[in-house]
């Protein structure tokens, strides 16, 4: 899907506030040469980070997920709607659905996630509380990419954070959430650039598999 004398169309699929949504508009404007959010599209009329959008002057979807009998009609949709805006690359952030199969598979390596965990500890939800139910000392975030099983696609870049003996559900989320915001504009960045692929079911940066993640803070930008 990507051009590569062209600079790279990006969507960015939410459901809320919009926190990492706005940090990704923030690196474009100091990128404007290397990627450009075509679309941003909600799942929920009422999400917040539509307004981060428009303010941006960003062109804005909303796909209402509760308009739809079933998962795969409206993922039709979503999906038609990508391909008619001639999207490149895909970002979930906050995006509160899980995909069908058959999306998932047509956007195969096209598409990247943002999990509140350092997994495969800790798939699905809550993982800030059941991080401290484990009495574990780190918690973090694993930008992967999608594949049809649940936050189960290839680690690309993982950040961590300590998890200080006082700590709280709400404390915990807000320090994932300060190294999500730095995280998520750097694999945009590798993917615009041409150093993030995706091939043999593995995550690939500068043409060497990832068998190991990216570590946020030893990370060479």
């Amino acid at each position: 899907m990507q051009n590569s004398h062209s600079i790279s169309r990006i969507a960015i699929l939410i459901s809320g506030s919009g926190s990492n949504l706005q940090a990704i508009i923030d690196h474009q404007k100091l990128h404007s040469d290397l990627y450009e959010i075509a679309l941003v599209i909600s799942n929920k009329a009422d999400a917040y980070g539509l307004v981060r959008a428009q303010k941006a002057n960003i062109p804005t979807m909303v796909i209402e997920h509760t308009h739809y009998n079933d998962r795969e009609s409206f993922d039709a949709k979503l999906q038609q709607a990508l391909e008619e805006a001639k999207i490149d690359f895909i970002v979930l952030a906050g995006f509160m659905r899980i995909l069908t199969k058959g999306f998932t598979q047509h956007f195969l390596g096209k598409m990247i996630n943002i999990h509140p965990s350092l997994l495969p500890k800790y798939t699905g939800l809550h993982t800030h509380q059941r991080a401290l139910d484990s009495s574990d000392k780190e918690h973090g975030l694993s930008i992967h990419f999608v594949t049809p099983e649940l936050d189960n696609g290839p680690v690309i870049l993982q950040a961590v954070v300590k998890i200080d003996p006082n700590e709280t559900e709400t404390s915990l989320r807000e320090k994932v959430h300060q190294q999500e915001h730095i995280a998520y504009p750097i694999v945009i960045e590798w993917f615009a650039l041409g150093r993030l692929s995706f091939k043999d079911n593995q995550a690939w940066l500068d043409q060497k598999r990832l068998i190991q993640p990216q570590v946020l803070s030893k990370t060479i930008i």
